[in-house]
Parts: structure tokens; sequence; C-alpha cells
């Protein structure tokens, strides 16, 4: 039911944008099969959703959702298989939050994200790729913005829209939030669908694909996504274009891969796996 790591960010002592405290859980009582009859979670779910907007779904009693399956537009599959629905209400499979409810998160259940990492490799001014000088190794470079929100760089990323494929998400999230299309000029629009198209169109690096351990988790909603590597190897395609912060980004700015990184959710472990899928600096 839960991984050998349990979620921590998922167990932050106040649940953001609010000031409500989860109910503490302590490592060796995470697992749901651990009896824990003191366990009382906080019932809490942001104004935002309970407004009813397009993204949210409605409190449960006055819809049935169809857990574990496609449920009409709306996807309930986990990526990582069937979870348990007690009470009407789906139970996170990487154990107990403290706080039941779905928080910020507009879905029962899993909440299906799609995080592209656009990565090059740093070069120098006469063009030579830079390595690190204590590993030797070339250094990669990825696209990251510093989300509103909470203030931490992060890998850009966003929401599977119903009925959206994983690569639409990816593409359309990249160009909203790190190069800010949806503010550009239709000449200046088409041109980064065409430079952008062409390193999406080719075979991305998928570098995890499962639960994300998220301050935004609750028991019964969670946050899950599909990280994929897009890699401009020869850096004249996306790297050419102008980097612009979208309506979720506060800043946006090519950084070099490194493992001192501090980064949000576990934005720093897809990055690992990048790096040592291209034999890159760490």
């Amino acid at each position: 039911m839960c991984s050998a790591a349990a979620h921590v960010k998922a167990r932050c002592p106040v649940y953001p944008g609010s000031d409500t405290h989860r109910f503490p859980v302590p490592d060796h009582t995470v697992d749901w099969d651990t009896d824990c009859p003191q366990y009382s979670p906080v019932k809490y779910t942001a104004p935002t959703v309970l407004n009813k907007p397009a993204w949210a779904d409605p409190e449960i009693g006055s819809f049935s959702p169809q857990f574990n399956s496609i449920d009409g537009s709306v996807d309930r599959r986990s990526h990582e298989g069937s979870y348990r629905v007690q009470n009407g209400k789906p139970l996170n499979p990487h154990g107990r939050t403290g706080l039941e409810g779905r928080g910020l998160l507009g879905r029962w259940g899993p909440n299906h994200a799609a995080d592209p990492i656009v990565t090059r490799w740093k070069r120098d001014s006469t063009g030579q790729c830079v390595h690190h000088t204590n590993s030797q190794l070339p250094v990669l470079q990825f696209v990251s913005i510093k989300r509103l929100d909470c203030g931490e760089w992060a890998i850009p990323g966003g929401m599977v829209d119903p009925g959206e494929r994983i690569s639409q998400t990816l593409q359309r999230e990249f160009s909203e939030e790190a190069l800010n299309s949806l503010q550009a000029s239709p000449s200046q629009r088409e041109n980064i669908q065409k430079r952008i198209a062409e390193l999406f169109n080719s075979a991305g690096l998928q570098v995890y694909k499962g639960y994300v351990d998220d301050p935004r988790n609750t028991d019964n909603a969670w946050m899950e996504t599909v990280a994929v590597n897009f890699h401009d190897e020869s850096g004249n395609s996306v790297s050419e274009l102008p980097l612009q912060a979208g309506d979720d980004a506060g800043q946006v700015s090519w950084i070099d891969v490194d493992s001192s990184l501090a980064l949000y959710a576990n934005h720093l472990h897809f990055l690992e796996t990048v790096a040592k899928e291209r034999n890159a600096h760490w």
C-alpha cells in the first residue's frame, strides 16, 4: 500500500494557503494497515474548491464518482494501480496525511499532472560544452520556474485537462508557463509553437510516472504526475526562444542541474534521473 519511504511533504504541519494544522502522523503510523485508533484527521477543503470551479468535483454525496476507472472524461485511475475506497471516499495510496477532504485539489482521488523537463547542454562563449570542475562531466541546464504560490523553484508543469493526452499537456504547460505563449502575438505564438513542436514531437525520456509527495495532498486527494525529459541536444531549438514567465510563474530561467538544488516537491529526484541517464554532472 505504501512506498518504502513514507511521504513527508504530504504531512507538512500547516496545510498550504491556510491556517489549518494537520493531525500529527508519525512515520510508524503512515501506513493504513497500521492500527491507529487515535487517528483523527482534520477536515479541510479550500473555499476555492468548494466554489465549484469547472476543474473541481462536487462534494461526495451529491455525485457518485467511478473510482479506479475512466469516469466520463475524467481519468480516476492511479498510475500506481488500484487504490482503496472507504465510506465512498478514495484513500491516499501512500497512507495517512493528517487531513481529509480535498484541500486545494479539485479531484477526489488522483489529480493528474504532467511535468516537461526541458534540458540543454551548458555552453561557453565559443559554443563548447562546459564540464564541471569536480566531476569532469558536462553540465546540463533545465528550464525552471519560480512558483508564485510558494516561492520555490520547480519544473514547469500543470494539470491534465479532461480528455487531454499527456503529450498535449506537456507541450501546452511548457509554452504557457515558460514562454508565456498566452500573451504572445499571433506571429510570436506561431514561432513558439513551431520550435517547441519540433522538440516535443521527438522521443522524450520518461523519467517518472506515479505519486508525488506534494504538500497539497490529503487522505482523499493526491497528486500524480508523468515527468518527461525533452533534450535540445544541439542548442538550436527551444534554447533560442526567449524565456518569459506565464501566469503561474514569478520567474523563469535556465538553471544548472546540480544535486545541491532546492526544488519543489520531488522535482530534484526527477533531475537526478535525467542527469544520470544523460551522463551529465550531478
